[in-house]
């Protein structure tokens, strides 16, 4: 009975004209139910895609989805193909020295393609999902002559090797070996598409429009459980744009923990340094022995948080866990206070291990953290929050 109580709470909030958002985060802080789609609508609310007016979600809906094909179409540069403008370049040359040269950004986005390439193809390696067609592939793509598939751009290394026999005087013997790269995730056939294309397509343009700060290792692992989320949502008809309404969500959320992924920004009051000194003093605040023990052992923060907090812990946990830590990290008041909380009851947790560990051992545990525990962080981050509230 109170599963289906606490269901209705989230029908009722949600189906109101205007979306009461304080109520909504409060309900959100403590879980959002895996069916009926409440996650996938409740994160776009709460990452500010859309507004809490009911009546202006389909404009806003519509204008995005317009706005993110236009990004498809302006941003993919093909050279020896027609522009924007429908004027032919074949005069354009890959030789060209030209700063305008479709042929000079080609080469320059397949600098960024191939480490966002190489990223995408081991996202989330303990499921399928990703290496799955998506139902809803990009049409200018398919349909298409002009734009190809991002990772067919990419050419990945082979190694030619050849093995060598030879009998006294007799014949020769060459085995020619060819060796390809690794890859995680094989490229569908054409036509299709996998789900890692597309998270591929979201963060090739996120940096192509964001050449401030480009793309930056890890972000894959930020859009990831996005994508997955809204690629998994019931309703067909937000389904069917679900990388568009990723995109957008992945840029907001971008927008506020972007000081995350700028080494020059480190060391001020919105960089990573100061997350993890907050991080020390508040586990210096909930346990006095685990902090002495670590400066005992010169275990500093940067050597097994970094990685925490600004992957939003997506890589400490299996994605189903993730899920439910960015419900609360997205409705908290003060956007990531709460990840401070999770970080430092990460640790709590495992104080017995801790503090019979050495440096070496405590290192590994941390930054391999026990996936099991996570029945016991959130109860415990909950614990440390009131504590301090």
């Amino acid at each position: 009975m109170a599963y289906k109580a606490r269901l209705k709470e989230f029908d009722d909030c949600l189906q109101g004209d205007v979306i009461d958002l304080k109520t909504l985060k409060k309900l959100c802080f403590n879980g959002i139910p895996d069916t009926a789609g409440f996650r996938p609508l409740c994160w776009k609310l709460l990452l500010g895609y859309l507004p809490p007016e009911r009546e202006s979600w389909k404009d806003t809906l519509e204008k995005n989805r317009r706005l993110y094909k236009n990004f498809i179409d302006d941003l993919v540069v093909l050279p020896g193909t027609e522009d924007a403008n429908g004027d032919n370049n074949f005069l354009d040359h890959p030789l060209s020295c030209n700063p305008d040269s479709r042929w000079q950004t080609f080469f320059k986005d397949n600098e960024v393609l191939l480490q966002i390439d190489k990223d995408v193809r081991r996202l989330c390696p303990d499921i399928s999902f990703f290496q799955q067609p998506t139902e809803y592939p990009c049409h200018d793509i398919v349909s298409s002559k002009e734009i190809k598939r991002l990772h067919t751009r990419v050419q990945r290394s082979v190694l030619k090797c050849a093995n060598v026999e030879r009998k006294g005087l007799g014949i020769t013997k060459i085995t020619l070996l060819l060796k390809k790269a690794p890859e995680d995730y094989e490229p569908m056939a054409e036509g299709q598409e996998a789900h890692w294309e597309v998270v591929e397509r979201i963060l090739f343009l996120y940096a192509k429009l964001n050449p401030g700060q480009g793309y930056v290792q890890g972000m894959n692992e930020i859009v990831g459980p996005i994508y997955y989320a809204f690629a998994c949502d019931p309703d067909l008809t937000f389904r069917e744009h679900a990388e568009a309404d990723c995109f957008f969500c992945f840029t907001n959320l971008m927008s506020e923990i972007r000081d995350f992924f700028i080494k020059t920004l480190d060391s001020t009051d919105c960089g990573i340094n100061n997350m993890m000194t907050r991080l020390s003093m508040q586990l210096r605040k909930s346990d006095l022995d685990i902090w002495l023990r670590f400066q005992q052992l010169e275990l500093r923060p940067e050597y097994y948080s970094f990685r925490w907090l600004t992957l939003l812990l997506s890589q400490e946990f299996p994605l189903p866990d993730v899920l439910r830590i960015w419900d609360t990290l997205f409705s908290d008041e003060n956007r990531f206070d709460f990840l401070i909380y999770i970080c430092c009851a990460m640790i709590v947790v495992l104080r017995d291990k801790l503090i019979r560990g050495d440096f070496p051992s405590n290192l590994k545990l941390l930054q391999s953290f026990p996936p099991t525990e996570i029945q016991k962080i959130l109860p415990k981050s909950f614990e440390l929050f009131l504590q301090n509230s």
